[in-house]
């Protein structure tokens, strides 16, 4: 197995933040203040250095936070005569063998970066050179002598990437607030998307909150001209769905799966800086940082977020894995009152709406990771997805079993296993919930059978939108947009990876790695690596027959057989907890803060013009009388108070957030030459 990795001199890499400017008039230069006013706005995402390239047209920006070589690394980095330039957001872990491959093909390198083997690699592929990388990147490069833009996503869509088009320019940037800071663009909330929020939980993959700003969706690059910009994928999930063959059972599929594992762990463990570990107490957290101590020798030091409230909270769980482990081991005590201080910070950082508290809690906990002096931390996301761990999931699979049997009284008794985090849920009778789960159980041929009934339930919110965001969505139905972020998902496939092609598609990248992945984690300038989501073991996964995913309604039953000489048998053997946190005692309860009432006022309702005062009244005085809240009702007040937000802070307001940043850039030559001393071999150690 792979020992411990050490950092080797030379090598530099970044999290960071990117923006930038392409004018499609050749005659009209990207002047140093248009750039500057993008990199202030997400300065906080690289707070340590920052770089430009202005080449006519063009102009490149990058704010930098150093995570390896931190004496080095300044981007925008250019190849061997300065025609091409690339800004890197992310990282490639397997830049050391790629840079080695490239070394020996000829080419010549002035950096040990892994946003350098970039350049070569487009030297050699062009566009195509995304298919070599294991990572989680948004990049831009600039090809000087072909005159066009080339921006590329990550597969899964780990790295944010947002770009609008306006006046004869396209503007791009890690974060929407960048792209606000240009004059040019219009400061909107699109109501087509705020319908899908509250529908889906969150935009559909290209789509943000905000009109005419558009997102690069995973698995994606944008090649841009002066004639215009294309869009193509690179990258979907497939699931073949063999069934299992002579050799392939259970344990074959584990064995791999651990392997894949593990490497996708050490690769991501590659900085000059310590390497931290979220840890939940459940099992994919526990997983990672399991793997990390057993199979590379690393000291590590683990984070977790306990509540307040014993709803939520897991601290028991998480010190015993962390005594297990041997690791250093930071809590968050996170109350009430916490996760209402920081949820306009939350909002201004999400970018768009949420249903739920959530982020904050993660927000908090990235504050704490930078206060412990640590940049970089390994966490369990995707795992789920992938690995069948979500109850929706099991509920589908019940009510396709039910549905065999509609008559049956004893199948649906099965659904009592599910939710029981919800509130409001472990009391409904059996008679509602039945009636419930009930809705459409026959149309199993319906390729979004697994979600219908989540959908149909959040969008019950939309009852309280004004008169006139309903008169103006009266045409829209969604289906359409839903339709497209679909594309690629196969009919024939088994009704599991239909369901989870769904979550990936849209939950996945759309709504968690968004607002409790990178967003809450770069407010604080901490990088979030996820082992989970190498691709390798993606693709892998999806191969397992989906018998092993989700056996019976067992989760994640091959990833347990993985980890079953790995983690302790307590914690295979527990019930997935989904992470959630307090909602209705956060804004109405004793510690409420001042801004809920202003923001849920009739005046400040009917200012935004989206939501109706008198059903958002109506909502407030439930939440004023009642101790707890049900599912939709916490939604609602969520949905209404962080889109009450984000109209405040980037319509109402104007700026479209606070004052920028000023950055101090350094602006380099376009006209770079070759330098003959570039490097022939790799990083000294």
């Amino acid at each position: 197995m792979a020992g411990p990795m050490r950092p080797r001199h030379g090598e530099q890499a970044a999290m960071c933040g990117i923006a930038g400017i392409f004018n499609r008039d050749p005659q009209q230069p990207v002047a140093p203040a248009q750039v500057n006013a993008l990199l202030g706005a997400i300065h906080h995402r690289g707070p340590e250095t920052a770089g430009m390239v202005l080449d006519g047209p063009v102009g490149l920006g990058h704010d930098r936070l150093s995570i390896i070589d931190l004496a080095g690394g300044l981007q925008p980095i250019p190849n061997e005569d300065g025609s091409i330039w690339i800004i890197c957001n992310g990282e490639v872990f397997n830049y050391v063998e790629l840079r080695a491959a490239l070394i020996a093909r000829g080419h010549r390198f002035r950096t040990g970066s892994d946003s350098e083997v970039i350049v070569h690699l487009y030297e050699d592929h062009g566009p195509a050179c995304v298919h070599d990388l294991i990572g989680q990147f948004a990049f831009a490069l600039w090809d000087r002598r072909r005159s066009t833009l080339l921006l590329a996503r990550d597969r899964l869509g780990v790295r944010p990437l947002f770009y609008a088009e306006v006046a004869g320019a396209l503007l791009f940037a890690s974060e929407i607030k960048a792209l606000l800071a240009d004059p040019r663009v219009p400061r909107a909330l699109d109501l087509e998307a705020l319908d899908q929020v509250f529908t889906y939980w969150a935009p559909l993959p290209g789509r943000t909150a905000f009109r005419g700003v558009e997102e690069v969706p995973p698995g994606h690059y944008l090649l841009a001209n002066r004639h215009g910009c294309t869009l193509r994928r690179y990258w979907t999930l497939d699931f073949s769905d063999e069934p299992a063959g002579p050799g392939h059972g259970a344990r074959h599929y584990a064995e791999r799966l651990l392997e894949l594992l593990i490497d996708a762990t050490r690769l991501r463990l590659r900085a000059d800086v310590p390497v931290g570990a979220y840890l939940s107490g459940g099992l994919d957290s526990s997983a990672i940082a399991a793997v990390v101590r057993r199979y590379t020798g690393n000291p590590l030091k683990t984070f977790s977020i306990a509540f307040s409230d014993s709803r939520f909270d897991e601290r028991e769980h998480q010190q015993r894995m962390a005594d297990v482990l041997g690791t250093e081991h930071i809590s968050l005590v996170c109350d009430d009152a916490d996760i209402g201080a920081v949820f306009p910070d939350v909002i201004r950082h999400a970018e768009m709406p949420l249903l739920r508290t959530a982020p904050a809690p993660m927000y908090l906990l990235a504050r704490q990771v930078r206060a412990h002096g640590m940049k970089v931390v390994l966490t369990g996301e995707g795992s789920d997805e992938s690995f069948g761990g979500y109850d929706i999931f099991k509920e589908a699979r019940i009510r396709r079993f039910w549905a065999a049997r509609p008559e049956s009284r004893v199948r649906p008794l099965l659904l009592q296993t599910l939710y029981a985090d919800i509130a409001g849920m472990t009391g409904v009778s059996a008679a509602y919930r039945t009636a419930f789960f009930k809705q459409d159980l026959a149309a199993v041929d319906d390729l979004c059978y697994s979600h219908r009934l989540r959908w149909r339930n959040t969008a019950r919110l939309k009852r309280l939108f004004s008169a006139s965001t309903r008169a103006a969505l009266a045409d829209y139905t969604g289906e359409d947009s839903l339709a497209l972020a679909l594309d690629g998902m196969g009919r024939a496939w088994h009704p599991l990876s239909q369901a989870q092609f769904i979550e990936s598609r849209i939950f996945l990248s759309q709504y968690l790695l968004s607002a409790q992945g990178d967003r809450m984690a770069m407010a604080h300038a901490v990088e979030g690596r996820f082992p989970f989501l190498d691709h390798r073991l993606v693709e892998f996964a999806a191969t397992i027959p989906a018998e092993f995913r989700l056996r019976g309604l067992d989760e994640k039953y091959i990833l347990k057989r993985a980890l079953a000489d790995v983690l302790p048998a307590a914690v295979l053997a527990r019930t997935k907890r989904p992470y959630r946190a307090p909602i209705r005692n956060v804004f109405f309860g004793p510690q409420a803060p001042a801004y809920v009432r202003d923001m849920l006022s009739p005046d400040a309702v009917a200012e935004a013009g989206i939501f109706d005062p008198a059903a958002v009244g109506l909502l407030v005085k439930k939440c004023q009388a009642a101790p707890d809240l049900g599912e939709v009702d916490s939604m609602g007040l969520v949905g209404v108070l962080s889109t009450q937000l984000l109209y405040h802070q980037f319509i109402a307001q104007g700026t479209g957030q606070r004052p920028t940043t000023p950055v101090s850039a350094v602006i380099l030559d376009p006209e770079t030459p070759a330098l003959p001393a570039l490097a022939m071999a790799g990083p000294s150690s």
